[in-house]
């Protein structure tokens, strides 16, 4: 049987995403953003068939679970339990908040139970890479700013299980909330107690583990086994194979191998990532985007703004000061990477029709797209000394006309 491979097209992919990858890292804007954009550009120049849009959602499917897998591995649980208490009530406030916001929404735009639910959760998540890009960029990643965000970030990372797992219950056929409930509450225990006894204990031996992490090409494959291995094990269960490598991740993570499966296994994380952010630009109907952008436009707006002033409200509640609550809040404001992942598991099982994923993924883009944006604001609350001030940022923008009286504290 004679197979032809599109070499063309890969090679046109592969070239455009290392371009945009770069000229966003010159940018000082993640890779990840890149990719995305790439895909967008030449999605117009490509003809799509069945056949490749299969390939492309079923290698992004992998993509999914290295992303998850990374997120448990990369987790510091042991800084997660010094501030648990403020990042995970933050996270809850968000979600609750969220979700009520999304169904005021809803009742304006006619919108589905289903798009109303996947909005109020992704509403509450934030991208990763985008707030820790921007925290190093303005130099508070180590500073009390810097450590409340990564915590609230681990919470939300945290708190996208139970969403997957809800979305996943959600979208059957028939579903019984008693059933989605018990399945949500016992993996939120098995997790809580995993994390629980993870930040506690000392690294993890494994057996065999040390033996195998000496070898470079058994290393990586015994990651990969136990990534999917677990992911398949969970699906088979019942409950989401997204689900299982996360835990696979973090079970790992906590190691005292981890260094070196981080290691091994980065080239082909780099790989899988960079194909699950181009395909998410690749699949993105532009002339959806085009028609509804005034929607979009209100939307976004909502969103950054709304979130921005919920979360500095909700931190400051938990005695934050103004200020570190305000920077952490424009450092969160953007859409996070899961919104790609819950839509798209969402609209698998039905729960989302094909236009109310083309909405959520469009406004999940624009929202990343605007992050430098967002960006050059939060600097314009620097001073030269790395404090905030409202004071600075009276004297760098039109904001000027604007009289304050000192800067926060």
């Amino acid at each position: 049987m004679h197979i032809t491979v599109p070499l063309t097209e890969i090679a046109l992919v592969i070239v455009s995403a290392l371009v945009c990858g770069l000229i966003f890292m010159r940018l000082k804007q993640p890779a990840i953003l890149g990719y995305m954009f790439a895909g967008l550009v030449i999605a117009p120049y490509m003809v799509i068939d069945s056949d490749m849009e299969h390939i492309i959602k079923s290698l992004s499917e992998l993509g999914v679970f290295m992303l998850l897998f990374i997120l448990g591995m990369e987790m510091n649980l042991r800084f997660f339990r010094e501030n648990w208490l403020t990042t995970l009530g933050c996270v809850l406030a968000q979600f609750i908040i969220s979700l009520g916001a999304a169904y005021v929404i809803s009742l304006f735009f006619n919108w589905s139970f289903g798009l109303t639910f996947v909005l109020g959760c992704i509403i509450t998540l934030s991208s990763t890479a985008v707030a820790i890009k921007m925290l190093d960029s303005m130099g508070k990643l180590k500073t009390d700013t810097g450590h409340l965000t990564i915590g609230i970030l681990i919470a939300q990372d945290l708190a996208f299980v139970p969403m997957i797992l809800a979305v996943q219950g959600f979208g059957g056929e028939a579903f019984e909330i008693g059933i989605i409930a018990a399945k949500v509450l016992g993996s939120m225990g098995l997790l809580a107690l995993l994390v629980w006894t993870l930040s506690r204990a000392e690294r993890l031996h494994i057996p065999y583990l040390e033996d195998i992490s000496r070898d470079g090409e058994l290393l990586p494959l015994l990651a990969l086994t136990f990534c999917f291995g677990l992911a398949s094990l969970t699906g088979t269960m019942g409950l989401s194979a997204a689900y299982g490598a996360f835990l696979a991740g973090l079970i790992l993570g906590n190691t005292a191998e981890r260094h070196q499966v981080l290691e091994v296994t980065h080239p082909l994380q780099s790989l899988l990532l960079m194909v699950f952010f181009l395909s998410v630009g690749l699949l993105v109907d532009i002339d959806f985007l085009v028609e509804h952008i005034v929607k979009i436009s209100i939307l976004l707006f909502v969103v950054l703004f709304g979130k921005t002033i919920l979360n500095t409200t909700i931190l400051h509640m938990f005695k934050q000061p103004w200020r570190i609550s305000f920077v952490s809040s424009l450092v969160l404001a953007q859409l996070g990477e899961f919104a790609f992942v819950l839509s798209d598991m969402a609209a698998s099982k039905g729960l989302l029709k094909p236009d109310e994923q083309k909405l959520v993924i469009s406004l999940t883009i624009m929202s990343l797209a605007v992050s430098p944006l967002w960006l050059t604001l939060a600097k314009k609350f620097q001073t030269e000394d790395g404090s905030f001030s409202l004071e600075h940022l009276k004297s760098n923008s039109f904001w000027s006309k604007i009289k304050y009286q000192r800067p926060w504290k």
